[in-house]
């Protein structure tokens, strides 16, 4: 039943696409989410009460719909669709194609201008400075994780419930997540949860992209540059996809004015604008070797049972 409410998930994301704004869950959660911090955060408190304040906050947030999805379980009748729709306001595989199509669009027509336009909605470092395919590149394939994999391996292993925890607390990772004077204490605990909802469906994230390009070439990068890579998670997934693909990624980096020392990533050329259409395959690939293993795992599961 599971596989079945995956594809059907899937499905529905390819299909529709996100939901409008208007009626999008994750917007009025967004909507919550300042009002939280408005009423929690107050930044000339010491570093221990902005973390408390942070972790409380998060459990506002996170635990009552998480709880109200558990308890969604005792009607069959409400839980599956609710899971089928879940999985469908967490997916956002079709997202990546329509924000990375109009920049392999600009740079192939020639406007660089409009290219970075459209690179700068998708990365958040400045794109004033920045290499237009390889930020567009990074930004599809760390997505791949957070928008497409990591919803689906915690769809799998806690259904409802673990697809909205992941969800909502992938979202306060977003929103709190960074080591700014504002939200480096407040933002602690919504960044360490969110790394260790990732730890697992990075790896895997990591392994699908080695297994489905370059192999040796992802493996190896992996092993040798992930470490040095700030995010636990996004440096296995960025290196094991750059050296999947060939591609030189990664490199120093300007976000907010300030210029990071980030690794370079992967091995090979420097992307192109063409190379945007392999990451998005390779992300489209990956998603169909998720399903493809589901199925199988399934059918050896029902076939099992009735032997």
């Amino acid at each position: 039943m599971t596989v079945l409410l995956m594809l059907v998930g899937c499905a529905l994301d390819w299909r529709l696409g996100e939901p409008a704004l208007r009626w999008h869950p994750l917007v009025a959660f967004g909507r919550l989410v300042d009002r939280v911090e408005a009423l929690l955060l107050r930044p000339a408190q010491g570093p221990w009460r902005q973390t408390l304040a942070g972790f409380l906050g998060w459990l506002l947030l996170v635990a009552p719909w998480t709880l109200l999805a558990a308890l969604l379980l005792r009607w069959p009748a409400l839980y599956l669709p609710a899971s089928v729709l879940g999985l469908y306001w967490a997916l956002g595989f079709r997202s990546l194609h329509e924000h990375a199509q109009p920049v392999i669009a600009a740079l192939k027509s020639g406007n660089e201008t409009m290219a970075r336009d459209r690179a700068s909605l998708i990365v958040s470092r400045d794109a004033s400075q920045m290499n237009i395919e390889a930020s567009t590149i990074e930004s599809i394939l760390e997505n791949g994780l957070d928008a497409v994999f990591g919803a689906l391996f915690w769809f799998v292993v806690a259904g409802l419930p673990g697809v909205v925890l992941y969800r909502l607390a992938n979202t306060l990772d977003a929103r709190w997540g960074y080591r700014t004077p504002r939200y480096r204490y407040f933002g602690w605990c919504a960044a360490r949860i969110d790394d260790l909802l990732n730890w697992v469906p990075a790896r895997l994230t990591a392994l699908s992209y080695a297994l489905l390009g370059s192999t040796g070439t992802a493996l190896r990068c992996w092993r040798q540059q992930a470490p040095g890579c700030e995010s636990p998670n996004g440096g296995p997934v960025m290196a094991s996809g750059a050296g999947a693909l060939e591609l030189r990624l990664g490199g120093p980096a300007c976000y907010h004015g300030i210029l990071k020392a980030k690794p370079w990533l992967g091995n090979g050329a420097a992307p192109q604008a063409e190379d945007i259409e392999r990451a998005l395959k390779l992300v489209r690939n990956a998603l169909l070797l998720w399903l493809s293993v589901g199925l199988v795992l399934a059918g050896y599961m029902t076939w099992s049972t009735h032997a």
